[in-house]
């Protein structure tokens, strides 16, 4: 079974995962723009086709004839859908589900809207990752941004603490720290 690099970095607490495709410069290059403007670790997996080592390994994702069936393009606040909104994904028990839009069975209205502050639904994202169901039951495999959390960083944090401090006791001065009456000789 291949390594689930989105699990891994939500596994680790990263505060920003993404996925994009190099065959799609636009969408990379947003997603790369919001992972540069966002403060904490980021993570972007790029799926890139390399055509000495694995060759095509990534089509169908970016070619024309699969990728609406095999992608879903992440918007926060939308709903889930793709194959050119043919397709739904909702929320079946603690598992997505494929649902059609398009028989009169399932709407719009029906479908998960996406929120990449969810830490849930970016866990349930990042597993549709390896093989799916055929058909009716198949799931896309998600692009975008699917987990974004705004809180503070280790410098910021650090940088507030050494503020307070200082407020509270005052600026401090090593070289009278340094040459206090506090010493000791050692033999």
């Amino acid at each position: 079974h291949p390594f689930n690099p989105l699990a891994v970095a939500l596994g680790a607490d990263a505060s920003f995962v993404a996925r994009s495709l190099d065959r799609d410069p636009k969408h990379l290059a947003e997603t790369l723009r919001r992972a540069h403007g966002h403060r904490g670790t980021s993570f972007v997996e790029i799926y890139q086709n390399c055509n000495i080592f694995n060759d095509g390994a990534f089509f169908e994702f970016t070619e024309r004839d699969t990728k609406p069936l095999r992608t879903i393009l992440l918007d926060h606040g939308q709903p889930m859908t793709f194959d050119g909104g043919k397709r739904g994904l909702k929320l079946d028990g603690l598992k997505l589900k494929s649902i059609d839009l398009e028989n009169g069975d399932a709407s719009l209205s029906d479908c998960l809207v996406h929120d990449e502050t969810d830490r849930a639904l970016a866990y349930l994202l990042s597993q549709l990752f390896w093989t799916q169901p055929e058909g009716d039951e198949a799931l896309p495999r998600p692009f975008g941004v699917i987990y974004r959390e705004d809180r503070p960083t280790y410098d910021a944090m650090l940088q507030q603490q050494l503020a307070d401090v200082a407020k509270a006791k005052g600026k401090g001065d090593l070289a009278a720290l340094l040459a206090g009456n506090t010493t000791w000789t050692i033999d």
